[in-house]
């Protein structure tokens, strides 16, 4: 019996060290991916910025600036692209919506985001845009890999269509949740007119008969969970100006908008909170399981070996009866 216990033991030691790895390595890489019929939202604020007045074309302080970022995901076009592309694919459609303090809209900037479900690498496909613009992205938006590592990544930028680095600048601790600190700068650079315009009758095409352009800086900073890839709190020094032309009437340039974009208190909540259930969720596979199962491997490979051993062990001799011959009687 402790033969065939041990024999039993000894396997199931090996089923479970042998699942460790391969939950990690093997199922992990591919059971992990964000879901396609996802959708989120975000709002930032930016406070005492400096804001155009199209009536006038002057610049003036307002009290706040409200951007609400929010991303949808197409299932139906993810999997038209998966077809063609062999892999799990993502599509997001982004809507980047610019209002000021009277609630009246200043921009409007669409984008659809098709990226690797699993990696977040890009997947360029018919349909990826900024703002209508056919684009193709290199490096990754909106969101890090899982398991993001202390490095220098490609973050696209949609304002310029371009992609540039995004710099890793150290661990920190943001609301009680261990952070890596990204961040990128982004020159002045000459972008086009958003599509949509905030005054009616005004289009791009008219005002570049004027001979008016827009430029545009930033400095973005984000704070990655590690583990889920998730920035739990991002934020912009962000300027735009108009250059040049008749529109200006004779001004080299003017502000368009000047500020320090914030995510709101709640959404940061919101966010943290979120962003700590799925870390639990993903470390589960990537830790807790298969360092568990590696745990209960040795502990059954032992037993195991110990069974094997008492099994082996010789049995204690038994004591021989002596018989003392009877007296013979003559």
């Amino acid at each position: 019996m402790r033969r065939t216990a041990s024999l039993v033991l000894l396997a199931c030691a090996v089923f479970f060290a042998a699942l460790s790895p391969l939950l990690r390595w093997y199922a992990f890489p591919r059971l992990a991916e964000i879901p396609a019929n996802q959708y989120q939202d975000m709002v930032l604020v930016a406070k005492n910025a400096t804001l155009l007045d199209y009536g006038t074309m002057k610049a003036k302080k307002v009290p706040q600036v409200t951007i609400v970022q929010t991303l949808k995901g197409d299932v139906a076009a993810a999997k038209r692209i998966e077809e063609t592309a062999g892999r799990d694919v993502v599509v997001w459609d982004g809507l980047s919506y610019v209002q000021g303090p009277d609630g009246k809209m200043v921009s409007e900037i669409p984008e659809r985001y098709i990226f690797d479900a699993h990696s977040q690498e890009p997947v360029h496909a018919t349909g990826e845009m900024v703002d209508g613009d056919p684009v193709r992205r290199d490096g990754i938006e909106f969101k890090w890999p899982f398991l993001t590592e202390k490095r220098d990544y490609e973050y696209f930028d949609a304002q310029t269509r371009t992609t540039n680095p995004i710099h890793y600048k150290g661990t920190r601790t943001f609301r009680g949740v261990e952070v890596y600190y990204f961040e990128q700068t982004i020159p002045w650079t000459k972008v086009p007119m958003p599509k949509k315009m905030p005054v009616q009758g005004i289009t791009p095409e008219s005002v570049a008969k004027t001979g008016t352009t827009r430029w545009y800086t930033t400095v973005r900073r984000f704070w990655v969970e590690p583990v889920t890839g998730a920035p739990v709190y991002g934020e912009e020094t962000h300027q735009e100006e108009l250059r040049g032309g008749t529109l200006l009437g004779g001004r080299a340039k003017v502000t368009a908008f000047a500020g320090d974009v914030k995510m709101r208190e709640d959404y940061i909540e919101h966010t943290v909170a979120l962003v700590e259930h799925n870390r639990t969720l993903v470390l589960l596979m990537t830790s807790y399981l298969p360092w568990g199962f590696l745990s209960l491997g040795i502990a059954l490979l032992a037993l195991a070996l110990w069974l094997e051993a008492l099994g082996r062990r010789p049995a204690d001799p038994q004591p021989v009866e002596t018989s003392v011959p009877e007296p013979v009687s003559a």
